[in-house]
């Protein structure tokens, strides 16, 4: 192909992702998939190489690309089938992320994969919202390893029905499963369109072609980056068991347009759930680097080729089985970039920006079903991530209110949460002034408070309360984050049963602030700050 061939190409293996996307988004039940979109689509050659994605999730996208070749030579697989996951240890993430993956088969032969990725509010953890303070995988809720749902184009519907079966929300479940397999189906529908008039030697050909391309672009992007020897420590604020003060450590050595990634000197993993298999770091340390690369580098398995990747085998981000893992992909991957940008900044200050929020600042609620007080209320689960403030940089300052680096999900609109569930959404603002003081000013976090119309079981996992968003070049940390429940104090990390009328706060850090103020007597003016 030329260079022309192959832009189109690359184009229209992401229009696939892309229509999966809207495919799930539209058939899903959930809100937490429909409106949050909580989900990610991609594409995989015949080895499980990466080949497409959508813009949907980071630590989703990257931890597919990571273990997806090791999924896929586990099956024997036929045309037709579609194989479910949620397994940490085998490919997935954390459990209410579940994989579902189809096969293309083309004239009897496997060209590639398509995949989806979704959080499901409920995985049949004993706590609503399956977001639990845990201590081992199983509390966690359903583990399923990599399993064919559909068999030869036949779904096995006593699997799916298990599966539901011991979830609370189960036709919402299974609403939201009949989605991803939807998704897939259009996915493998338009990849056959796209293949038919090339034809299958110049399908693999393109892919080959697209990898190499997009090796070359993430080589010239990462020699840029100054040889040398670069390290950061970064710490979670704790583990929801008491065990805090939790080193991440980044060891970076560049060389020549290749970048090795070692993690030794980071705490070994913890009875807590903050623990993260191998497929989530490598997904934070490949956004990291993604960042730095150009525009139009295609999303696919040759942009990560310059990386490699170490980290001691039991340790917070190599757990051992059956470490607990839930608020791993979500807390630890974001703590995970936080380290590897302060390793860069040593490097490339002018353009890596102070610390963001550092939190997806999870809450996940709901009731179990039965009497609460004189009334019968049915069973229910949610789960939300809260946005905070962006870290300042060299060029601007940071964003207000949003999500970023590993997330890339909505808030819930304040309708559907309050027309499907029995809460009431009270406050919903920036936290002014808790961003990061500096020449570019940190971006303010937000405030979110709910009212409780009926007793429920609210679990939190959030960071960023005890270390604060740190800033860069002279500036000013932005403010740590504080959840409160009617006025008072809570843990980052809790479960908790409120009553009808209780208030649940949740204020998000600011970004850090970036370079030294002009003028120590004056906060930096909106102007500065963009």
């Amino acid at each position: 192909m030329d260079a022309v061939d192959l832009s189109i190409f690359s184009s229209r293996l992401d229009a696939v992702c892309d229509e999966m996307g809207a495919v799930l988004q539209r058939a899903a039940f959930s809100p937490n998939i429909r409106d949050r979109l909580d989900f990610s689509c991609a594409i995989f050659d015949a080895g499980g190489q990466l080949c497409a994605q959508a813009a949907h999730i980071p630590v989703h996208l990257g931890s597919m690309a990571y273990a997806m070749a090791d999924i896929v030579r586990q099956i024997d697989w036929q045309p037709g089938d579609m194989v479910i996951v949620n397994d940490p240890y085998l490919g997935g993430t954390h459990l209410p992320d579940v994989t579902v993956i189809a096969p293309l088969f083309v004239a009897g032969e496997c060209l590639g994969y398509v995949a989806n990725r979704a959080h499901h509010a409920d995985i049949g953890a004993e706590s609503p919202g399956s977001m639990p303070i845990s201590s081992t995988l199983e509390e966690e809720g359903l583990v399923l390893p990599p399993t064919k749902l559909v068999v030869a184009g036949e779904l096995d519907s006593a699997l799916l029905e298990r599966i539901v079966g011991q979830v609370r929300s189960g036709a919402t479940g299974r609403g939201d499963f009949a989605a991803q397999m939807s998704a897939n189906r259009a996915g493998l529908g338009r990849l056959a369109e796209l293949i038919a008039p090339l034809g299958k030697a110049a399908f693999v050909s393109g892919l080959v072609q697209l990898n190499a391309y997009a090796e070359r672009l993430a080589c010239s992007a990462l020699a840029a980056i100054p040889e040398g020897d670069y390290a950061f420590v970064d710490y979670l604020d704790d583990d929801g068991l008491d065990h805090t003060d939790l080193a991440i450590a980044v060891n970076l050595q560049v060389r020549a347009g290749q970048v090795s990634v070692d993690f030794q000197g980071t705490a070994a993993q913890t009875p807590g759930n903050v623990n993260c298999p191998l497929s989530v770091a490598a997904a934070a340390v490949y956004y990291v680097f993604r960042c730095l690369m150009p525009s139009q580098t295609p999303a696919c398995a040759g942009s990560f080729r310059p990386i490699t990747l170490q980290a001691p085998e039991g340790c917070l981000v190599n757990a051992r089985r059956p470490a607990a893992v839930a608020a791993g992909n979500v807390e630890t991957s974001s703590r995970i970039v936080d380290a590897v940008m302060g390793a860069l900044a040593q490097a490339i200050p002018e353009r890596i920006p102070a610390a963001s929020h550092g939190s997806m600042n999870n809450l996940a609620m709901g009731y179990a079903g039965g009497h609460a007080g004189e009334h019968e209320t049915p069973a229910w689960d949610y789960y939300e991530t809260v946005g905070g403030g962006m870290g300042a940089g060299h060029a601007g300052g940071g964003l207000d209110g949003v999500q970023t680096h590993m997330t890339n999900t909505r808030n819930t609109p304040l309708e559907v949460l309050e027309s499907n569930y029995p809460v009431r959404l009270r406050r919903y603002a920036l936290r002014t002034g808790s961003g990061g003081a500096g020449q570019r000013r940190g971006g303010d976090g937000l405030i979110r408070e709910f009212e409780f119309l009926a007793p429920a079981s609210v679990t939190l996992l959030t960071e960023r309360r005890t270390h604060a968003p740190w800033g860069l070049e002279g500036g000013e940390p932005g403010q740590p984050g504080i959840n409160r429940l009617n006025g008072q104090s809570l843990p980052g990390k809790i479960n908790i049963s409120v009553k009808t009328g209780d208030i649940l706060t949740i204020e998000t850090a600011g970004g850090g602030g970036y370079g030294q103020r002009r003028d120590e007597g004056r906060v930096t003016s909106d102007e500065e700050k963009h």
